[in-house]
């Protein structure tokens, strides 16, 4: 899976139902993706926070990249929105304090900086599944989508691959199966809560559902998926 910084309800979702989560760092990063945005209520609508990047090559990958010199102050001023959007949410004197923690992780490299950020919230939401970093398996990592996935869960002797339902047209059953693999995908069910007194604003960052709901909560709502087989 992909490295996403505080994403929505559906990658943890995900990361709670398998045995292992594997996560790419050595995969092109795209301006496009979520690697370093995701969307939080602001003044009643979705807005975007992004975490500043240095500027290089846009083929570099995930790994290679790094926050720019203007982290420290950037850092300061996404916070302060935070701050200022949240503050009177019923669980922001608890969850702001984790926030803070996050973005003042001391390494820049983007992957790393990512990475810390999962497993923090994995520890505010106790998922224990563990990480595994997909460079250190021992696969021919010139492979690419499909066979790339296939080879690292046969790395790990995986039986079964999940993947949420934005790759149900990438991947083929047959080939999965043929390689002794299973292939599901995780299809999230609306969730919805009070965002104070607004209109909600659906499937925005893992931020906004701490900021309104209890971890427990949230655990509850970790099997509001369905299992889609293609």
């Amino acid at each position: 899976m992909q490295p996403y910084f505080l994403p929505y309800i559906g990658y943890f979702q995900l990361i709670n139902a398998v045995d292992e989560f594997i996560v790419y760092d050595n995969i092109q990063f795209s301006k496009k993706g979520w690697f370093h945005r995701n969307r939080f209520l602001q003044n009643g609508s979705d807005e975007y926070f992004t975490l500043p990047l240095k500027k290089d090559s846009d083929y570099l990958n995930v790994d290679q990249r790094f926050l720019s010199d203007l982290w420290p102050s950037e850092r300061e001023k996404t916070l302060r929105k935070f701050k200022e959007n949240y503050r009177k949410a019923p669980f922001f004197e608890s969850v702001f304090p984790l926030i803070e923690d996050i973005y003042n992780f001391q390494d820049e490299n983007l992957f790393v900086f990512i990475l810390n950020s999962l497993k923090a919230l994995c520890g505010k939401l106790d998922i224990q599944t563990p990480f595994v970093i997909s460079s250190v398996l021992d696969i021919d990592h010139t492979l690419k989508g499909q066979s790339k996935v296939i080879a690292l869960c046969k790395s790990v002797r995986a039986t079964h691959y999940v993947n949420p339902i934005g790759g149900l047209e990438l991947y083929n059953r047959s080939e999965f199966e043929s390689n002794g693999l299973d292939l599901s995908f995780i299809k999230s069910r609306p969730i919805e809560y009070p965002q104070f007194s607004n209109n909600f604003v659906p499937w925005l960052s893992v931020l906004d559902l701490l900021m309104f709901n209890s971890t427990d909560q949230i655990k509850l709502w970790f099997g509001e998926f369905d299992v889609i087989r293609n």
